[in-house]
């Protein structure tokens, strides 16, 4: 398995894993056209973050998006790990460690990034059972959000 920064060609399998996730996890189908432009966003404005996929074998079977966040407490910069997508049949494998680990080692290359963060439905316990494994805490803040139209 190898862990690298996607490329647009990658963009239908990330729309896909977006939408198998949104449906397993809450239940509700995304707008393919809406997602496909929200998707190809990220590559037209490297400035909204960077995706990441898994490759086994050059299948891909997994994908993490990156977003920066500037924090003017610590003058640098933490990146939120969304949209963490594994294939079913690689789930319990290990691929999201590899991820995280890749995504680690970059930020200890870089001084101006301070920190990695993620946010995770309450319920999905096998998810945060994972994350307090890999040494992520989530004792610290508490999501609020009012989205527009919901």
């Amino acid at each position: 398995m190898k862990i690298i920064r996607a490329v647009r060609d990658h963009v239908p399998t990330i729309a896909h894993f977006q939408q198998e996730m949104a449906f397993e996890t809450e239940g509700i189908t995304l707008d393919e056209a809406t997602l496909k432009m929200g998707v190809n966003a990220v590559f037209d404005d490297p400035a909204k973050g960077m995706y990441f996929v898994a490759e086994d074998n050059g299948q891909v079977i997994a994908s993490a998006l990156l977003t920066p966040e500037w924090s003017d407490w610590r003058n640098g910069t933490v990146y939120w790990i969304q949209s963490v997508y594994v294939l079913p049949a690689y789930r319990g494998k290990g691929v999201f460690k590899s991820i995280f680990s890749e995504l680690k080692r970059m930020m200890g290359e870089d001084d101006s990034v301070k920190g990695l963060r993620l946010y995770v439905d309450k319920t999905n316990k096998n998810a945060i059972q994972v994350y307090r494994k890999l040494g992520m805490n989530g004792d610290h803040y508490q999501l609020f959000e009012r989205m527009k139209n919901g």
